[in-house]
């Protein structure tokens, strides 16, 4: 892999974009052209030994490129995006320190703006939440919504279900802050650049269906028993992995290997629609076709039009 020596300032470079799109491969190839390092930010990807099911790249496929923050949970771990937000802003660090460009690669779309832009996870506090559970109980919802009212008008006027009204009051006690104040805002944390990758839609749902079907061709339901072994139903975020929640129920003898692949398949397609929805709102993701020979170059250009890194 050639070198590069990045400055401090030069910009991260996320990959984005829907799944089966070739996020992986292009991340390694601008890599490899920029002597960079790949942050994952594919919230499936981090859990050891879910491997067939969320296409995480084996160690030959990575071709000799660093990647961080694979493998880092267990399946019965719960997924957070304000930890992720503190460990890949270390990766990112630590890749410069090297003098090596940090590339952003996934299609969890809160997790990459927890990396990219400014955005605070207010804290929690179970005693606090328990007691205004119970305040709850005790006076009603319209209460409660009267007193966040009073608070924060913005909360009160735009949350709905009980949950989110008590999660606003609990911040408010906790910082003295209203709850809106923190909501996203589509302003970097550092300096960025986004390339978005998307296809053709009738070619990307062939694609993801053929996907799907070589997953279970290579094991997965195999893979999801062993996984189940270590405790996967346990898990919040592993057990609802698409094609893991399926092949649970082969498992459990509900459906069969067939059902549970066409089921995926369908999930897989709805799943790739919301991940468009989520990065074509953000207006700063500069988009190519994934199947354009001359897609490398073009980001690559994309990328120097940025911020010129030394090659």
């Amino acid at each position: 892999m050639s070198r590069a020596v990045a400055a401090p300032a030069t910009p991260v470079i996320a990959v984005v974009g829907p799944t089966g799109s070739g996020k992986s491969e292009l991340g390694i190839a601008l890599a490899e052209a920029l002597g960079g390092e790949i942050i994952n930010a594919d919230a499936m990807q981090f859990y050891r030994g879910m491997d067939i099911g969320t296409a995480k790249l084996s160690v030959g496929e990575r071709r000799a490129v660093p990647h961080h923050l694979l493998d880092i949970l267990d399946v019965r771990e719960e997924a957070s995006v304000a930890r992720y937000q503190e460990h890949s802003r270390e990766v990112i660090a630590q890749v410069r320190a090297r003098g090596n460009v940090p590339i952003l690669v996934g299609g969890s779309g809160l997790y990459v703006r927890a990396v990219l832009d400014e955005l605070e996870f207010p804290p929690t506090d179970a005693v606090v939440r328990a007691g205004l559970e119970a305040e709850r109980d005790k006076v009603g919802l319209p209460a409660l919504r009267e007193r966040l009212a009073a608070v924060d008008a913005v909360s009160a006027e735009r949350l709905g279900d009980e949950r989110r009204v008590i999660r606003a009051l609990e911040v408010h006690e906790l910082t003295g802050r209203p709850f809106s104040s923190y909501m996203p805002r589509r302003v970097y944390h550092q300096s960025a650049v986004q390339i978005g990758l998307q296809a053709d839609r009738d070619v990307l749902k062939e694609r993801l269906a053929q996907r799907v079907y070589s997953m279970v061709e290579r094991g997965l339901l195999e893979e999801v028993r062993r996984l189940d072994d270590l405790g996967l139903r346990s898990g919040r975020t592993a057990s609802r992995a698409l094609g893991y929640s399926q092949f649970l129920r082969v498992l459990d003898g509900g459906w069969s290997a067939a059902e549970a692949a066409e089921d995926t398949v369908a999930a897989t397609r709805r799943f790739a629609r919301r991940q468009l929805t989520w990065f074509r709102a953000d207006e700063r993701i500069q988009w190519f076709n994934w199947h354009d020979p001359e897609l490398l170059t073009k980001a690559l250009g994309a990328v120097a039009a940025h911020a010129p890194y030394p090659r």
